[in-house]
C-alpha cells in the first residue's frame, strides 16, 4: 500500500481543506517539540547548577504554555482529520452509489449486491483510522525526524550522525513488515465482504430457505465463513503486534546507542550537561513518529483496501458513454427506433443472447414479444432500457445512434415494469410516485385505478400512507405488480415497456389490466413481453434462441420494418 493514495484526494476534494489544516498543525507540533526540548534542557541544566525556582519561573511558565499548545495541536489535528474522514466517506459513498446506478443492472448481475453494500458501509468506515490516526502521524513522520536531526546536528554533530545512520532502519523494517501485512489484510477484507454479501443473500431468501428446510446448511456456511474471517483477523492482529515489537526494539536500540555515546562523552567532559540533555530529550522524538506511523498503518489497512475496491468500481467505464455530439434531442413521441443487426452476448455464456435482430418500432406501435424462457425477450428490453449495449450492430433513434444519447436523457422517456418489481420500505404513495415525484394525490389515485390497485389499497390500514415493508413483503406478489404498474402509468412516458405484467395477477385482474392498457396505449408506444400468445396485442414477434421473427400483425408492415438474420 502506498503511504498516501492520491485517488483519495482526487475523488474527495472536500477533504483537501481539512488535510491542509492537519499538515499545518503537524508543522506547528514539530516546532513545539523542538521548543519543548530546548526549554526542558535549559530548566534541568540550570536547576542542576543551583539556579533558584524564582529565576526559572519564566522558563517554566513558557514550558507549560508549550505543553498546552502541543496538546491542543494534537487534539486539533485529530479533530480535523476526523472531519476529513467524514467528508471523504460521504463523497465516496455518493460517487459510488451514483456510479453503480449508472453502470446499471447488467453490471450488478456480475457482482453480489451484499458485497457492494458492505463496501459502501463497513468498508468505508475503515477510513476513520486512516485519516484520524495514520495521515497525521505520516505528516509528523515526514517532518519531525528531519527537524530533530537538524537540531541535534547543530548541537552535537556526532549524535546527529548516529541518529542519521540508525533512523532509516525504522521505515525499512516497517516496509518489510508492511509487504506481509498487505496480503493478510486484503484476505481479511475479502472474507468480510464475502461474509456480508452471503449474509444479505440469506436474509433476503430466508422465507424460501425455511420453506425448503435449508436454513441450517446456510447457517453452517455463515459459521464457516465467520470462522475464516476470525482467523484472518487474528492473523492480522498478530502481524500488527509483531511489527510493533520490531519497530519498538529497533527504536529502543538506536536510542540506547545515542544515550551510551552521549553518556561516555559527558563523563569525559567533552560535552556540556545542557547539550547532553537536549540530545537525550530529542532522540526519542526522532523515532517516535516513525514507530507510531508503522503502528497506525496496520489500523488503517482495512479502510485503504476498501477504498481501493471503491476506486476499482469508480474506474469502471460506463456503458453507452456519449461518443459524439448529438445533433438534436431525440423524442420518442415522433422518432422511430430502428435496430440494425443488433446482437448481445454476456461474458461466460456459450451463445449470444440476441443475434442479428433487425426491427423498426414506430411511435404508437403496440408490440408483443413472445417466446420461451431464455429466448432473449428480457435481453431485448435491456437493450432498449440501455442496461446493456449491443455487442454487435447498432440502434438508431430518429437517425441518431443511440450510443450518442445520454442514458439518463433516454430513460426519462421510458416507463418500465419488470417481472419482479422492487418496492422500497416506504408508503404505497411513495412507491407509486417514483414514476413522478411531483405528482399530486389525485394523480396517484388515478394511476392506481388504471392499474386496478385502488381496491386493495383502500382496504389497507392507512390507505396510500400504509408502509409496505422492505421489498413490499407485506403485500402479495400480485399487489406488488399492480403498484409497479401504477408507478409506470403515473410516468408520462411515450415508451412503455412491460415484462410479463400479468404474470402474478389472477384472471379477473389481468382482464382489467388489458382494458387499462388499451386505454393507456393511446399516444404511447407499448412493448409487452408475454409467454401467452393469446394475450398478444398489436404486432406480435417471436424470439427463439436470440433470433427474431414476426408471428402475426394487424396490417402489413412497411418494407424493411423487420428482417431476420439467417
Amino acid at each position: 500500500m502506498r503511504p498516501l493514495d492520491p485517488r483519495l484526494l482526487r475523488y474527495s476534494a472536500a477533504a483537501r481543506g481539512y488535510l491542509a489544516v492537519t499538515v499545518g498543525l503537524g508543522l506547528a507540533a514539530t516546532a513545539l517539540i523542538l521548543l519543548q526540548a530546548s526549554l526542558l534542557a535549559h530548566v534541568l541544566a540550570a536547576a542542576a547548577t543551583g539556579t533558584g525556582v524564582s529565576v526559572l519561573a519564566g522558563s517554566l511558565g513558557l514550558l507549560a504554555i508549550v505543553l498546552a499548545a502541543r496538546a491542543a495541536a494534537g487534539y486539533g489535528g485529530e479533530v480535523t482529520a476526523l472531519r476529513a474522514a467524514a467528508a471523504v466517506k460521504s463523497q465516496l459513498r455518493r460517487r459510488l452509489t451514483d456510479h453503480v446506478l449508472k453502470l446499471g443492472p447488467a453490471w450488478l448481475t456480475g457482482h453480489r449486491s451484499g458485497e457492494v453494500t458492505t463496501l459502501a458501509t463497513r468498508g468505508l468506515d475503515g477510513l476513520d483510522p486512516y485519516f484520524a490516526r495514520y495521515l497525521p502521524q505520516l505528516v509528523l513522520a515526514c517532518v519531525v525526524p528531519v527537524a530533530v536531526l537538524i537540531r541535534v546536528g547543530l548541537a552535537d554533530w556526532i549524535s546527529g550522525v548516529v541518529i542519521g545512520v540508525t533512523l532509516p532502519l525504522i521505515p525499512l523494517f516497517a516496509i518489510l513488515v508492511g509487504l506481509h501485512t498487505k496480503a493478510v489484510t486484503q484476505r481479511q477484507w475479502r472474507l468480510l465482504a464475502r461474509l456480508g454479501g452471503h449474509f444479505l443473500d440469506v436474509v433476503e431468501g430466508l422465507p424460501t430457505l425455511k420453506l425448503f428446510g435449508r436454513g441450517k446448511p446456510q447457517a453452517e456456511v455463515i459459521g464457516r465463513v465467520t470462522g475464516e474471517y476470525r482467523k484472518a483477523t487474528m492473523a492480522t492482529l498478530r502481524v500488527a503486534f509483531l511489527s510493533a515489537f520490531v519497530l519498538e526494539l529497533a527504536a529502543a536500540l538506536a536510542t540506547a546507542l545515542v544515550a551510551v555515546e552521549v553518556g561516555l562523552r559527558l563523563l569525559a567532559g567533552h560535552m556540556s550537561y545542557s547539550t547532553a540533555l537536549l540530545v537525550l530529550l530529542l532522540t526519542p522524538e526522532a523515532y517516535l513518529p516513525l514507530r507510531a506511523v508503522g503502528a497506525q498503518f496496520h489500523a488503517s489497512t482495512e479502510g485503504a483496501a476498501a477504498a481501493r475496491d471503491v476506486f476499482a468500481i469508480l474506474d469502471t467505464p460506463l456503458p453507452g458513454r456519449v461518443s459524439m455530439r448529438v445533433p438534436r434531442p431525440v423524442d420518442l413521441r415522433t422518432d422511430t427506433i430502428r435496430l440494425s443487426g443488433a446482437g448481445l452476448s454476456y461474458p461466460g455464456r456459450g451463445r449470444d443472447a440476441l443475434s442479428g435482430v433487425n426491427m423498426t418500432i414506430r411511435p404508437g406501435d403496440q408490440i408483443t414479444l413472445t417466446g420461451p424462457s431464455g429466448a432473449g425477450k428480457s435481453s431485448l428490453l435491456s437493450l432498449l432500457l440501455r442496461f446493456a449495449e449491443p455487442t454487435k450492430g447498432r440502434i438508431e433513434v430518429g437517425g441518431v445512434d443511440l450510443a450518442c444519447v445520454r442514458p439518463e436523457e433516454w430513460r426519462r422517456q421510458i416507463a418500465w415494469v419488470p417481472q419482479d418489481p422492487h418496492l422500497f420500505a416506504a408508503s404505497v404513495a411513495e412507491n407509486i410516485t417514483l414514476g413522478d415525484p411531483a405528482a399530486s394525490r389525485e394523480a396517484i389515485a388515478a394511476a392506481a385505478r388504471a392499474a386496478g390497485a385502488d381496491g386493495f389499497i383502500g382496504e389497507l390500514p392507512n390507505g396510500y400512507d400504509t408502509e409496505v415493508g422492505e421489498r413490499g413483503l407485506r403485500l402479495s406478489s400480485g399487489q406488488r405488480q399492480q403498484i409497479a404498474l401504477a408507478r409506470a402509468f403515473l410516468r408520462d412516458a411515450p415508451l412503455l415497456l412491460l415484462d410479463e405484467p400479468a404474470a402474478h395477477l389472477d384472471a379477473d385482474t389481468a382482464a382489467r389490466l388489458d382494458s387499462a392498457l388499451e386505454a393507456l396505449a393511446a399516444g404511447r408506444t407499448v412493448i409487452r413481453v408475454s409467454h401467452d400468445q393469446r394475450s398478444a396485442a398489436g404486432r406480435t414477434f417471436k424470439l427463439d434462441h436470440g433470433r427474431l421473427s414476426q408471428a402475426s400483425g394487424t396490417g402489413a408492415l412497411p418494407a424493411g420494418a423487420l428482417a431476420v438474420a439467417s
